[in-house]
């Protein structure tokens, strides 16, 4: 870690911030200081867009092979790196290693996807109806991008959002979440190390996320926003955008409903709920947050999900043997205690977990709720932590309304042996993914994203590129 850069990364160079302004690294598992990075404030972010505005030309008329081959370059060397960026990750975020590691993974593989996307953008010829023109469409590169990411996947967002970038021909600044900073520090280390020209992609760390990116958003220079992180933040954000008519791609909250039918294989039910529930300690917006299990089969399924998540080892993320690392940040915890202790104020009863463990760290136990009430907080709001509330339904018109009864919709989970309820009910969802009798729907060849007040547009697979790409369509006479 001690070689991992902490300095702002503008045209190609590390440098401080203007004023001189550093901010603290934490390491969850301990409350302690892991580094002190540079903190950028509007002065740097303008340098930041100047140097990605000035590269935007030359990254344009680069060959869509040469711009392939440095993704390639870069995801060859992550995954070279993969033991190193995985403690790296574990340091500043809290996960357990057996998970950084295959985030690591899971980061390198957007970096070959768009490796490989970037030599296919296409565009169309062909006559128009009248017969007397000729159309050409073009897709080129929409410019100048603003790249925000989370700290909940700090490697991983990274890639999502600076591998379609730069494959589709945009530059890029790239402020990470002030939590995690490190991860996305060491990815532009890479990529320039792959052979990334200067300027194309610039990182701007801070803790001063409205002082830096306003002023990008409304200067009119920068033309593409992608963000990952709250909805509340994502509006405020789009209104920014408003002023120049930025073009936004976002990936917000959500608040997955888990559906359990009375047919479904109970054993795939508790593998899948596992996962959706505990990848990342849950703190991840595609976790499932509210588990609807029928009637019938609700005691069975909590007292198995109660025993699988009581044996989970909880402690620092570098220790082996570690299931379940710390919370993000004392915030984070605090939350998740409060969700908790309204749940069990309003008669929900706790089959395993529910109390904060003392000593240092941000640490809280899986927790298992049953007999939760409806009107609990945490059924209108997201967890992000290891919580597991279940609720209980009595028939399929019940559970849908009920799992649409929310502004979000990012993802949901339904688990049921018969085909047609399977079909039927995932297309009745209100969700941009449905995870059906599987726990995991997070994939770099598949289009990821929500709708409702959960997002706009997609990222990853063959769509995610377009997110970064335009038409222009010119008229030709036909003769």
């Amino acid at each position: 870690m001690t070689d991992t850069p902490t300095r702002l990364f503008i045209g190609g160079s590390w440098t401080d911030a203007a004023d001189g302004a550093v901010m603290p690294v934490d390491d969850p598992a301990t409350g302690e200081i892991l580094r002190h990075v540079a903190d950028a404030g509007p002065k740097d972010a303008r340098l930041a867009e100047e140097a990605a505005v000035q590269a935007q030309e030359e990254w344009v008329r680069t060959a869509p092979r040469a711009r392939s081959e440095i993704l390639r370059r870069a995801y060859e060397t992550v995954l070279d790196r993969a033991d190193g960026l995985a403690r790296l990750m574990t340091s500043e975020m809290g996960k357990p290693l057996a998970e950084a590691r295959g985030e690591v993974a899971y980061a390198a593989e957007f970096l070959r996807w768009f490796s490989e996307e970037a030599v296919r953008v296409d565009g169309g010829h062909g006559v128009l109806p009248d017969g007397r023109h000729r159309m050409l469409l073009s897709r080129r590169p929409v410019g100048p991008s603003l790249l925000i990411t989370p700290w909940n996947f700090p490697l991983a967002m990274g890639a999502r959002k600076i591998g379609p970038a730069l494959a589709a021909g945009c530059t890029a600044v790239l402020k990470p979440a002030p939590q995690t900073p490190l991860s996305s520090l060491a990815l532009a280390a890479i990529l320039q190390e792959a052979g990334l020209p200067d300027g194309v992609l610039n990182v701007v760390t801070t803790s001063r996320a409205g002082e830096v990116c306003a002023p990008l958003l409304r200067g009119g220079r920068i033309r593409k926003l992608s963000f990952t992180g709250s909805t509340q933040v994502g509006r405020l954000l789009l209104a920014q955008c408003a002023d120049t008519v930025v073009r936004a791609s976002m990936e917000l909250g959500g608040n997955a409903p888990f559906i359990v039918f009375d047919d479904a294989d109970l054993d795939t039910a508790v593998d899948g709920a596992m996962i959706a529930k505990m990848r990342n300690m849950g703190e991840a917006c595609t976790a499932a947050n509210r588990f609807y299990v029928h009637r019938s089969v609700a005691d069975r399924f909590a007292r198995r999900l109660a025993r699988r998540m009581a044996a989970l080892v909880v402690g620092p993320g570098t220790r082996d043997g570690v299931d379940v690392g710390p919370l993000i940040d004392a915030a984070g915890r605090a939350k998740v205690e409060d969700l908790v202790a309204d749940a069990v104020a309003r008669g929900a009863r706790l089959l395993t977990g529910g109390r904060t463990p003392d000593g240092p760290g941000f640490f809280y136990p899986p927790t298992v709720l049953t007999d939760v009430r409806p009107d609990s907080r945490l059924t209108a709001t997201e967890i992000f932590g290891p919580v597991a509330a279940i609720l209980t339904f009595d028939d399929e018109d019940e559970v849908v309304c009920r799992a649409n009864d929310t502004p979000w919709g990012l993802v949901g989970y339904v688990f049921t042996e018969g085909l047609d309820r399977a079909l039927r009910v995932s297309e009745r969802l209100e969700v941009g993914m449905v995870g059906l009798n599987t726990g995991l729907v997070s994939n770099p060849a598949a289009p990821f994203g929500g709708v409702k007040q959960s997002g706009l547009g997609r990222e990853g697979g063959t769509v995610g590129i377009e997110e970064f790409l335009e038409y222009q369509y010119v008229a030709l006479p036909a003769r």
